[in-house]
């Protein structure tokens, strides 16, 4: 049976891009086994820490798919200033920054936001929860989010956050994925099994419900990129 468990372990943790590092660090926790899945999916995606999750999240290409896309619908420039919610490395700051825009991130995981410190050292970097972000109303004219709203548990509360620290018509962009892409490689177990997918009417009414104006979802090939814009009102 330990056998057994063993290579279930190991499977899990290559198949999310983690190394024998992360697995001794789980035989090292202590942990119960039943806390094994919500522990890897913490150390690669929702909390990330340790040397590969590092290498992973400060590689220039990481999510560069969501990059790219929140990228071009913000089109930002000198006059805009950025607020990057759950920023993991630092290379959408990076790249707000080239654009000419003042950048600032936030992210829940300590070693996240040393790290976007080294990659975005233009940027000011917050270690924060999403829900109670520690900023002014009006403070962005631009919110973006890559991949962070597969792992929120209250979606409504975040985006009523981002639109409370908008400017009038500030500009969201956030990019997840959708249900089609559940157990691909895009979004493997264990982490699928405990990810937030929503359809594309379902993503958009999310926004609507926080108080988003012009909302709009685009979905490339079960990609989804939210879009709006913060209320007048």
């Amino acid at each position: 049976m330990n056998g057994e468990r063993s290579r279930r372990h190991a499977d899990a943790v290559r198949d999310l891009g983690l190394a024998q590092d992360d697995l001794h660090a789980w035989e090292e926790s202590g942990l119960p086994e039943t806390a094994f899945e919500d522990w890897v999916i913490d150390r690669v995606a929702r909390r990330p820490r340790g040397r590969r999750a590092r290498e992973i999240y400060g590689d220039d290409d990481v999510h560069d798919f969501a990059r790219r896309a929140i990228l071009g619908d913000l089109r930002l420039g000198p006059e805009d200033h950025l607020l990057d919610v759950g920023c993991g490395g630092g290379i959408l700051l990076r790249d707000a920054l080239r654009a000419g825009a003042e950048a600032t991130g936030v992210d829940h995981s300590e070693e996240m936001v040393r790290l976007a410190r080294e990659r975005a050292p233009g940027a000011r970097v917050v270690l924060a929860d999403a829900g109670q972000l520690p900023f002014g109303d009006a403070a962005f004219s631009a919110a973006a989010m890559a991949i962070v709203l597969i792992f929120l548990e209250e979606p409504v509360g975040v985006l009523r956050e981002c639109r409370r620290v908008l400017t009038p018509g500030g500009r969201l962009a956030a990019y997840t994925t959708a249900p089609e892409l559940r157990g691909t490689p895009a979004a493997p177990e264990p982490l699928a099994s405990r990810a937030r997918f929503y359809e594309d009417d379902d993503l958009a009414a999310l926004a609507r419900r926080a108080g988003f104006a012009e909302v709009h979802v685009v979905n490339d090939g079960g990609g989804q990129l939210l879009s709006g814009r913060s209320s007048r009102a």
